[in-house]
């Protein structure tokens, strides 16, 4: 029998991204949106199908997404990129501007995805920390990029998974660390349509700021895995020289274009998902668990007498599903819950109470 090849040292050594889909009645762990798209927006994406050319590839440079995209944000289509998912923006990046002899600086707890993008892109990681109510000081982060002078700078808010938001004049003043000696700030606005306002009117040609979006989230489109980055032009013109050829699909193209159509309901879904958010944190103040303020659409908890991990299988074993960060570290004992619908809210609190008696 032949010897088998190994991999790289840093993908051998992976556990890839987990997050368990278990057969449950309410799931509650990966920050999907609890309402599926409008009727109209499906019943469109159904008459697109019908007029794709299959047998031709797609528009490799995605015009018409890319156009639609630049007319909500009022930029040019030569200041977008899309790709598959946020998590293909965020590789996009690392891949253009990160690897071998180069760094990612990251402020921890965060997405979990950051470091192991970093690592699967041969990036070195530099770690920051985020105090213990899980915000980040404005000069302790500064003083942490012109120190390490990483070549990017990750930055998510609202933060995942702790909602934390950034505080005021923290983008500004890493914007201009990175731009003191040339480095990139990556702002991962996945969950920033929950969030009072968002950094894409900070986007120039002359500031090395990009930030990151998703149709995931707010746009009920999970399941379409499509992500889009707003960047000056010669950002993106270096990323399209590290994306696959017609690496987005001619059906999910038109579904990006169909779903800008729909800004009123996705508006509308967002604001009662906040209102569920304030309702929940209520709620949730009134057990014995801590909580953090979010800014997303999902809540960090900490149950007060019980470790949670017990409780995470406690409440599967009652049908509920929420995500575990038990064993992640600064995220001790912790427990995220998505925001659902008000019938899965109420199903998972009286869940927990049952729990926690």
């Amino acid at each position: 029998m032949a010897e088998r090849p190994t991999a790289r040292i840093q993908i051998s050594s992976e556990s890839g991204y987990h997050s368990p889909q278990l057969d449950v009645d309410i799931r509650l762990n990966t920050n999907e949106s609890p309402f599926p798209p409008p009727p109209g927006f499906v019943e469109a994406v159904a008459r697109a199908a019908l007029t794709v050319d299959w047998n031709r590839y797609p528009d490799r440079s995605a015009r018409h997404l890319r156009s639609a995209l630049a007319q909500r944000y009022d930029v040019t289509p030569e200041q977008v990129f899309a790709a598959n998912g946020s998590n293909e923006v965020l590789q996009s990046l690392l891949l253009a501007y990160g690897g071998e002899g180069r760094s990612v600086a990251v402020f921890e707890p965060t997405y979990a995805m950051y470091s192991q993008i970093a690592r699967t892109t041969g990036t070195r990681l530099v770690k920051g920390r985020r105090a213990a109510d899980f915000s980040l000081d404005s000069s302790s982060a500064r003083q942490l990029v012109l120190e390490e002078r990483p070549d990017v700078v990750i930055l998510c808010s609202p933060n995942n998974p702790t909602g934390t938001p950034a505080a005021n004049g923290l983008v500004v003043d890493l914007e201009k660390a990175v731009g003191s000696y040339g480095g990139l700030l990556v702002l991962d606005e996945a969950y920033g349509e929950f969030a009072p306002e968002g950094a894409a009117g900070l986007v120039s040609e002359d500031r090395c700021v990009v930030v990151s979006r998703t149709f995931s989230k707010t746009w009920a489109m999970a399941g379409a895995r499509l992500g889009y980055l707003i960047a000056p032009t010669w950002c993106v013109a270096e990323l399209e020289k590290v994306a696959l050829p017609y690496h987005l699909d001619a059906l999910k193209l038109e579904i990006g274009v169909l779903a800008l159509g729909y800004v009123d309901a996705m508006r509308e879904r967002v604001e009662r998902l906040v209102a569920e958010r304030e309702r929940m944190a209520t709620a949730l103040d009134g057990l014995e668990v801590t909580t953090w303020p979010s800014a997303a659409n999902f809540i960090l908890l900490r149950p007060d007498s019980r470790p949670g991990r017990e409780v995470w299988q406690d409440l599967v074993e009652r049908s509920v599903l929420v995500r575990d960060f038990t064993t992640m570290p600064g995220l001790e004992e912790c427990l995220r819950v998505t925001i659902g619908s008000r019938v899965e809210n109420d199903m998972f609190l009286d869940a927990l109470r049952e729990v926690l008696r």
